[in-house]
Parts: C-alpha cells; sequence; structure tokens
C-alpha cells in the first residue's frame, strides 16, 4: 500500500499477465480528499496565522517556501494515487521502491523547506514535543532511527507480511515517512533552539546515510532467486521478471537514492564555499579600510614638520642683528 491509499484487492497469483490489465484505472478518492486537506490546511495557516506570528511588514512565507511545500505534497501525492501505487501493491517491486525513495528522501525535505519558522515553532510549540524533538533530531540519534527504520522495511519477512495487510502496510509507510522526516530535520533547520549543523557536518551526515542500502541493495542484485515471496507470486509487467525486477529495485536503492543525495551534497558545498568566500571578502576589505585610515591619520602624539612651522618659528625670533663694522 502506498502511504496514503488503502489497499487494492488482493493480486492475482502467477507469473504472467495473462487476462490481467495492470494499467487499468482505480480512483482512489481518500488519496484526493487528504493531500487536498492538507494543502488548504498550509495554505489557510499562511493566510490567517501567519500575519499574526510573524512581525510587522515580514511575509508569512517566501515563494519559494510556499513551491517546496506544494511539490512536496504533489509527490507524496503521485506516489499514493494511481497508477504507481496500484503497479507497485500488485506487481513490481521496483516502482515500491520508488515510492519508498519519494517518502523517506524527496518530499521530506521539500516539507521542512516549505515550513515557515514561525510555522515550525507554532506546530513544535507545546513543551513536551519540542523537548523530544530536541533529543531525537539530535543527528546522531535521527540518524540511527533512519536507518534502523530502513533496514528493517527491507527485511523480507517485513515486506511480505507488510503487503499483504492493509493496516500493517499504511503503519510501515506511516513509519517510513516520519522517519525521513527526522533524518532531514537537522539538515534543513536553521532554528537556534532546535537540532542544526554546520555546512561540512551536513555533508558527512549526509554521506553516512548513503552506506546502510548497499547492504540491501547487494542482496538484491545478486540473489539468483526471489527475495521477496509476495512479488514472486504476483504477475509482472513492463516486460520484467521477478529477478529483473528486484534488481531495478537495488539499482534504484543504491545508485538512485545516493545520486539524490550526493547532489544535496554539492547544493551544500557549493553554497558553503559562496558564503566562505563572501565572508571571507567582507573581511578582508575591512582590513584594507582599516590599513588605509591609519596611513591618512597620524598617531597622536606624531610631530610632523610643515613650512607653516618653519615661517612660524622665524618670525618669533625676529629679524637677526647687524652685521658689526670692519
Amino acid at each position: 500500500m502506498s502511504l496514503l491509499a488503502a489497499a487494492a484487492p488482493g493480486p492475482p497469483v502467477g507469473g504472467t499477465l495473462a487476462g490481467v490489465d495492470p494499467w487499468r484505472y482505480h480512483a482512489h478518492p481518500e488519496v484526493w480528499a487528504i493531500f487536498t486537506v492538507a494543502t488548504a490546511v498550509y495554505l489557510l495557516a499562511l493566510a490567517r496565522s501567519g500575519p499574526r506570528l510573524v512581525a510587522p511588514g515580514e511575509p508569512v512565507a517566501a515563494r519559494r517556501q510556499v513551491a517546496c511545500f506544494l511539490g512536496g505534497v504533489a509527490l507524496l501525492w503521485a506516489v499514493a494515487d494511481w497508477p504507481v501505487h496500484d503497479i507497485s501493491e500488485r506487481y513490481l517491486y521496483s516502482v515500491h521502491m520508488v515510492q519508498h525513495i519519494v517518502i523517506t528522501l524527496v518530499a521530506p525535505p521539500l516539507l521542512l523547506l516549505g515550513t515557515p519558522a514561525w510555522m515550525t515553532r507554532w506546530l513544535l510549540r507545546p513543551r513536551s514535543v519540542a523537548g523530544t524533538v530536541r533529543v531525537i533530531a539530535r543527528p546522531l540519534c535521527a540518524g540511527v532511527v533512519f536507518n534502523v527504520v530502513f533496514a528493517l522495511s527491507h527485511w523480507p519477512a517485513v515486506v511480505n507480511v507488510t503487503v499483504e495487510h492493509e493496516a500493517l502496510h499504511f503503519f510501515a509507510h506511516l513509519v517510513l515517512f516520519a522517519s525521513g522526516l527526522l533524518m532531514w530535520f537537522p539538515v534543513v533547520n536553521r532554528l537556534p533552539e532546535f537540532p542544526t549543523m554546520s555546512a561540512p557536518l551536513r555533508m558527512l551526515y549526509l554521506f553516512l546515510q548513503t552506506v546502510l542500502p548497499t547492504v540491501p541493495a547487494s542482496f538484491l542484485t545478486f540473489a539468483q532467486t526471489p527475495v521477496y515471496s509476495f512479488y514472486a507470486r504476483v504477475p509482472h509487467t513492463l516486460g520484467l521478471s521477478v529477478i529483473e525486477d528486484q534488481q531495478l529495485a537495488a539499482a534504484l536503492m543504491k545508485v538512485g537514492e545516493a545520486a539524490f543525495i550526493w547532489s544535496v551534497i554539492v547544493v551544500i558545498f557549493f553554497r558553503w564555499a559562496a558564503e566562505s568566500e563572501r565572508i571571507e571578502r567582507a573581511q578582508r576589505a575591512e582590513r584594507w579600510a582599516a590599513a588605509g585610515m591609519a596611513q591618512a591619520a597620524p598617531e597622536a602624539g606624531d610631530d610632523v614638520l610643515t613650512w607653516a612651522d618653519v615661517e612660524q618659528a622665524l618670525e618669533r625670533a625676529g629679524a637677526p642683528p647687524p652685521e658689526p663694522a670692519r
């Protein structure tokens, strides 16, 4: 099941597509309702609560923030609705992997970036919630939780059980989404009262998130038999066999996730380098300005002899005495 969509009826047993149409349309009105409400609540908060919680003259949200939030909602909607939801749940584990990537890596940072500072403080205003976030969103804790959830979500026993039980699968994807928000929080957060990191630490932290996917990706890549029995029983589409499907899932897990995280690392690096260069130039300009002022204004107590001083001394001395007669 996708993050929010209800599970479709049980998949037919077998390895062929005889009598099966994987592209048959299935409406998911509950998905439409949930994401429509989420978008409406966000926009309503910007319109009603924002003006009361920001300083006069300050915008409630930048256009980039609104675009990020709506983009995150749109991506979650796309993987929770037809056709991604139906194909991932009934036919292909590789498409299911696309869901996981969006749920844990792509949508969470967009939603966090789209949440203005005043809204974050408002959401975390209960003392118990704020205290919990200050503890679990520390980089070490957040990274460990994210990787434990990631490892469990790809364990064959967990996958086989959750994909066949609607409630369990909904809960599993909800936990994945929450772990993604937690992992990205110290990277995106700029509020001083909550965990954050310097740019070099953010890059190191994100790099470490690319290490663990190597383990399940290796099993899926080199396995000669189906790893997940559920996907061995369902029909396959797009011309993929069971083995090819799980190998594609492994490529998405390792290469796709790493490519996305490394793209974020590159952005962080160049922004950090640009900011460091800007600060260095400002400091250099200040040093030059200070040196120029020191040269222009002599230090107190320095005596500089000028022609006006010579003339004044001669006037005080008077005319020279006449020479004696010879």
